[in-house]
């Protein structure tokens, strides 16, 4: 497997940058993981978008869904459709844009579900964010790949996670920044969710351009040595 950050960010992109919005190659298999703004363009230059097996959302916030909605031209242009897994969210205004577009397959997910896509096994966990949202795992050549979408805190991530090849976590805060109210992790309760999983590699994401990256890298590195920061355009393999 091969895990393709096309964008890090979250709320709002960089400069150059782009929100949240992943690649991952799983043997012939193309998987895009959240669509966020910027993330259309990036794709592109790796893959025909109608060439993926799957786009997977955590949740249908629009740093997380934005770029779908450019995408529904490129689709309807070519008269293809793509199948599209997220959690149901009848709030949203984007995912009433994406189901009536005619241009996805779109399947309502929830925590507990698991889906044979061809090879790869995906698997859906809790979140715990202000709409509904999930993290998933993929699985697929005996290698899998963790995503724990926007959340904070939650008993059940450790046992989900655990024992993944790789863990894409949201470490949005520095220590100072969180609160138990609060809409993200910080870098520090990433790198204890992957220590405490097992994980064998911790790749921290949902990055604000506003907190510096070397205060969350730090402070992650303090629990979990290995850690390191979502780069734009890096990739991992697993």
């Amino acid at each position: 497997m091969r895990l393709h950050c096309l964008g890090v960010n979250g709320p709002f992109p960089a400069s150059d940058g782009a929100t949240s919005g992943y690649l991952v190659e799983a043997g012939d298999a193309l998987f895009q993981l959240d669509f966020g703004s910027g993330i259309l363009g990036r794709l592109t230059a790796l893959c025909p978008p109608e060439d993926l097996s799957a786009v997977i959302l955590s949740h249908w916030h629009f740093d997380h869904a934005a770029d779908l909605l450019p995408l529904i031209y490129r689709l309807q242009a070519l008269g293809k459709t793509l199948p599209l897994y997220a959690p149901a969210d009848p709030s949203s205004a984007l995912r009433k844009i994406a189901a009536e577009s005619g241009c996805f397959d779109l399947t309502d997910v929830k925590p507990g579900d698991v889906y044979a896509l061809g090879d790869t096994v995906l698997r859906v966990g809790e979140a715990r964010h202000p709409v509904p949202g999930v993290g998933y795992i993929l699985s697929s050549g005996g290698k899998s790949l963790g995503y724990t979408g926007d959340t904070n805190t939650l008993p059940s991530l450790p046992a989900f996670f655990r024992g993944v090849d790789l863990l894409l976590a949201d470490g949005l805060f520095p220590e100072s920044g969180w609160a138990e109210v609060k809409p993200h992790l910080s870098a520090a309760l990433a790198a204890a969710l992957a220590r405490d999983a097992g994980v064998k590699a911790l790749v921290l994401t949902h990055l604000n351009p506003f907190i510096p990256p070397e205060t969350l890298l730090r402070e992650a590195r303090g629990i979990y040595p290995a850690a390191r920061l979502a780069e734009s355009r890096a990739v991992f393999s697993l």
